[in-house]
């Protein structure tokens, strides 16, 4: 269709600025290099075996590991060089971070320096790419502390309510674009034929109440007892304390998981747990975490490390990683309070008993 009464990406954030009379413009092309690398990602992950880009990276050679200790997957190492190439030399960055990456990524010389940081995880739950399950990518805008000079590690750490924007694209049967500026979340979905992110959920919302949590129940051995109390109080359904049938989902990509709960609410665990002392959470808090809890608080819901928000957390460590609640806000102010009750006396019914589905 050549005319469309739909407003554009790019017209949405001309609206925006609008509102700021002295803004010079480097957000919003900003923004919009970041679009264009979501573009180019959704177009290598819909050609997917076709396009010669499922499996490890480096396979040949036993495949490379990343600063986490993850298998990189081809999709990982290609997605983090499009974000950086399409966003690298405008002007607009003093500095990147991105979960392929160990250390900040310097801005090249040949190019101008700018007054932001860009925080990303460039293909979030790519251990899906090779079983055609939707990924995304996720990102976080900062404003540098200085422009001009290298930046360093804790240029980064600010907590998430200093961030400037947040988002994430998913690519799923339609590619879409979640976008907050701080005031409020607006969904874009990518035109086809025009090659154009196209508002199409303005001003989301997610409902206070739901009936759907999203957990991965094989660590549930691990779990503090806040959460086993949580859990077993959501699958004891309308014969428990909560009076109600809850359903679990579990899809292994978080952007995933935000988006549904974007778009009908529920609640999404990955708690801190006892699997792994050295690690107090599973999740990246600069590139994860905020920018997904960042998304939630602009929607009406809620984000929490299950003791405190996450967005008031002070980063320590580039690839620092927490423990996150998000979703629902009554569902999550409810594990809030879990956690901040004395600890209660072990009943004699375990979380799981013998009959359930998920013995130990």
């Amino acid at each position: 269709m050549p005319l469309s009464k739909r407003t554009t990406l790019t017209q949405f954030l001309i609206e925006e600025r609008r509102r700021f009379p002295d803004a010079s413009g480097d957000f919003n092309a900003l923004i919009l290099d970041v679009a264009l690398a979501c573009k180019a990602i959704a177009r290598t992950v819909a050609f997917g075996e076709l396009g010669g880009v499922l499996g490890n990276h480096a396979a040949d050679a036993g495949g490379s590991v990343n600063v986490q200790g993850e298998t990189q997957k081809k999709l990982d190492v290609l997605s983090n060089d499009v974000f950086i190439r399409l966003t690298e030399w405008g002007g607009h960055l003093a500095g990147m971070a991105s979960e392929e990456m160990d250390l900040p990524y310097q801005i090249p010389g040949k190019y101008p320096r700018g007054k932001y940081l860009l925080v990303f995880d460039p293909l979030d739950g790519s251990s899906n790419i090779d079983v055609n399950v939707s990924v995304g990518s996720i990102f976080s805008v900062l404003r540098a502390p200085e422009s001009g000079r290298d930046m360093a590690e804790a240029d980064f750490f600010q907590p998430g309510a200093q961030q400037v924007a947040a988002g994430y694209a998913l690519y799923g049967p339609t590619t879409m674009l979640i976008l907050t500026v701080g005031n409020g979340v607006n969904g874009f979905t990518l035109d086809p034929n025009l090659g154009e992110f196209m508002l199409t959920h303005p001003q989301l919302k997610i409902p206070q109440d739901t009936q759907e949590f999203a957990i991965n129940a094989s660590n549930s051995r691990f779990w503090e007892p806040p959460v086993k109390r949580y859990v077993d109080e959501c699958l004891a359904g309308k014969t428990g304390v909560r009076g109600k049938d809850f359903n679990m989902r579990w899809i292994a990509s978080m952007v995933a998981e935000a988006h549904r709960i974007l778009m009908r609410g529920g609640v999404f665990l990955y708690p801190r747990d006892s699997k792994d002392a050295a690690k107090p959470g599973r999740l990246r808090l600069l590139y994860e975490a905020n920018p997904v809890g960042f998304i939630m608080e602009q929607a009406g819901g809620r984000a929490s490390t299950g003791s405190q928000p996450v967005l008031g957390v002070v980063p320590t460590s580039l690839h620092q990683r927490i423990g996150l609640v998000f979703g629902s806000k009554n569902e999550v102010e409810r594990i809030e309070r879990y956690h901040a009750e004395p600890a209660r006396q072990e009943s004699g019914t375990p979380l799981f008993a013998e009959r359930s589905l998920f013995r130990n």
